[in-house]
């Protein structure tokens, strides 16, 4: 017996990393998976991974997963998305807002456009996809909405300043802080609905692509970072665990996983630091 079984799971951001790691465990603890991204095929963005492979890896491990391509910063993808998805699979128990966009330019060179492009990816998409699968999941009176957040949301504090900036992270930061904010908000509605709604970042840097490509690391095996099983495992206890002892968890993967049992001697952000204001309450 899965913890998942006879669940149907929406994945954003599943064509790699964190969402495609994501997608596998649910996957392999018996859900229905729907992996969405931008990339569809190989080649189709410059970064390693695409939906379609990760569905193609699922079924190689026996799992069930189809491939719904969706651009989340476009309203109508959202809702076309949802609606793809509950044709094939049936109402969603659960929703993993993964998907995520950042261009590190400092707030004096930044495009308008980009700014207003990754607050829609990383707040907008989120509150546009719950709002989307909530009616199903108030009907059945379950549900489970998972955000993935970041380190980013814990701000510099105040000055005096040291050493230098961290510039280009203000607008990821910002809205990272929004999407936490956004996480309790909704919880607190849902909650008599019996539906959960929790937001996790990793406790270290994942090496992903991405991290990667933006040198957040020095690559994939960088013995800094924090395998990406790590998350997908938090997320998957997230999406499990009663409602009545996770809902409006704002929380970090290594955390969270050690004050359930699931792992021991956790490390990194919410165990050897503090998170940020919003998983202190």
């Amino acid at each position: 017996m899965g913890k998942l079984d006879g669940k149907v799971a929406i994945v954003t951001g599943a064509s790699r990393g964190i969402g495609q790691t994501i997608a596998e465990l649910f996957a392999q603890e018996g859900a229905k998976v729907i992996c969405s991204a931008r990339t569809v095929d190989e080649g189709d963005h410059q970064l390693e991974g695409s939906i379609n492979r990760t569905v193609g890896l699922i079924r190689e491990s026996g799992g069930v997963a189809e491939a719904v391509a969706a651009n989340v910063s476009e309203p109508d993808d959202c809702l076309q998305l949802v609606d793809e998805s509950k044709k094939i699979f049936g109402p969603i128990d659960i929703l993993v807002n993964n998907a995520a966009l950042n261009y590190y330019i400092p707030i004096k060179d930044y495009p308008l456009n980009r700014w207003l492009r990754a607050f829609t990816v990383n707040v907008h998409a989120p509150f546009m996809l719950s709002q989307a699968v909530l009616p199903d999941m108030i009907e059945k009176q379950s549900g489970a909405i998972v955000n993935i957040s970041s380190g980013a949301a814990i701000g510099p504090g105040r000055a005096p300043y040291s050493g230098d900036p961290a510039r280009g992270g203000v607008m990821y930061g910002a809205s990272k802080a929004a999407l936490e904010r956004f996480t309790q908000g909704l919880a607190e509605e849902v909650y008599a609905d019996g539906i959960s709604v929790t937001a996790l970042s990793p406790s270290q840097v994942v090496p992903t692509p991405g991290t990667v490509y933006h040198k957040l690391v020095d690559g994939l095996e960088d013995p800094r970072g924090e395998s990406p099983d790590l998350m997908a495992r938090a997320t998957l206890l997230l999406a499990s665990e009663p409602i009545d002892v996770i809902s409006g968890r704002v929380t970090y993967s290594q955390e969270i996983l050690q004050e359930f049992g699931w792992i021991n001697d956790g490390q990194g952000r919410g165990i050897d630091s503090d998170g940020s204001g919003y998983s202190q309450i």
